[in-house]
């Protein structure tokens, strides 16, 4: 059975990671740029699922679609697709390609049609499957957050219960590449629960990589300002590359920051700037802007945080998108104040921030 897998540029390391995991099912992802074969894989995102819809609706082969986006709404994705992966792929994909290929009658866990959804039934163990193998991508060390922000995505697909890669396994796929670079939804809480940090962890892993050039805390993956203490700053000028390090602040109102469960203040944003400056790193700061449950008083609040953060560091800015499967799902985009478009396009013109406050969809890689 000939499987395929559509090039979209936004799932590159999500191609590489289940390319792996198929690959020990006897099963080869074909990178193609349009559906055929037997079987045509998607991944999607909730920006660029539109545009992907009336191919996979017309495609001349079966189709299966993963991705946010399919999680986030299965049953949307299954009246265009005939099969929809939700959650974590390494498992469930050669599962069904296999049912598939088998012709083997019934539902499959953690997968949709449109007579239903068959709910997972296990969580991924990381160890099982490598982050890659043909097909090179960033090494994931972690997976799944325990703080659930309303506009989030990623409890939803990974859980919240945070699941690591271990040292060895880690530093055996780095050794393929020169620069250690990682994904993780907050790499400061590397070998811990998420809310509490383990430095001693991180310190093990850097140890492990001694042969790379570790980038920590820098794309494509960032931290948590709660998490950010002279004690791992400590460790990443010690062992990284790296001399910037970015962290989300998201809002500079702690009423916001509430609302959002973001599970932080806007104190701990200010000492995570202090101690990266002390520690001679270059922050670079998250914001959203537009923030449905902002007040006036609150965006004039992010915009001083904004300036305050650029006065050293560099800042990235976007609108609010509200993402399906999220608390905030279905909210629209509160329109900013005009002191706010004017300061935000100042600071731009300046080289100190980037990001996108008009159009929210540039924040996410559309092209095919």
């Amino acid at each position: 059975m000939q499987v395929n897998w559509r090039e979209i540029t936004a799932a590159k390391n999500s191609f590489a990671a289940l390319y792996a995991a198929c690959e020990t099912e006897g099963y080869a992802l074909r990178p193609v740029k349009e559906p055929e074969g037997d079987v045509t894989c998607y991944s999607l995102n909730s920006i660029n699922a539109p545009a992907f819809m009336e191919e996979i609706a017309n495609a001349p082969c079966t189709t299966i679609v993963g991705g946010p986006h399919a999680t986030a709404c299965p049953m949307e994705m299954a009246a265009y697709a005939d099969y929809v992966v939700v959650g974590e792929g390494e498992y469930t994909l050669p599962r069904l390609l296999r049912a598939i290929e088998n012709r083997t009658p019934g539902p499959v866990p953690g997968v949709a049609t449109r007579e239903g959804l068959c709910p997972q039934d296990h969580a991924v163990f990381l160890p099982a499957y490598p982050p890659f193998s043909q097909f090179k991508g960033y090494i994931e060390i972690s997976r799944g957050c325990p703080h659930g922000c309303a506009y989030c995505q990623t409890p939803n697909l990974f859980g919240r219960r945070m699941r690591h890669r271990p040292v060895d396994e880690i530093a055996r796929a780095a050794a393929h590449f020169r620069d250690a670079r990682f994904v993780t939804p907050n790499a400061l809480a590397y070998g811990s629960d998420g809310i509490r940090p383990r430095p001693e962890k991180i310190e093990a892993l850097f140890r492990a990589l001694h042969r790379n050039e570790i980038y920590f805390g820098t794309f494509p993956s960032e931290v948590r300002p709660e998490f950010v203490t002279g004690e791992v700053l400590d460790l990443i000028t010690t062992y990284c590359a790296n001399r910037r390090l970015q962290f989300g602040a998201q809002s500079g109102s702690d009423r916001v920051l509430t609302m959002l469960r973001r599970g932080h203040t806007v104190a701990d944003v200010e000492q995570a700037l202090d101690l990266c400056r002390d520690a001679g790193l270059t922050p670079v700061v998250d914001f959203i802007v537009g923030l449905p449950c902002e007040e006036e008083e609150d965006e004039r609040a992010t915009l001083s945080l904004v300036h305050e953060v650029t006065r050293r560091g560099r800042a990235h800015v976007h609108l609010f998108t509200p993402l399906p499967g999220t608390p905030m799902a279905g909210m629209k985009a509160r329109d900013l104040l005009p002191e706010t478009q004017r300061d935000l396009g100042r600071l731009a013109l300046a080289g100190k921030i980037s990001g996108s406050w008009n159009d929210p969809e540039r924040r996410f890689y559309r092209n095919r």
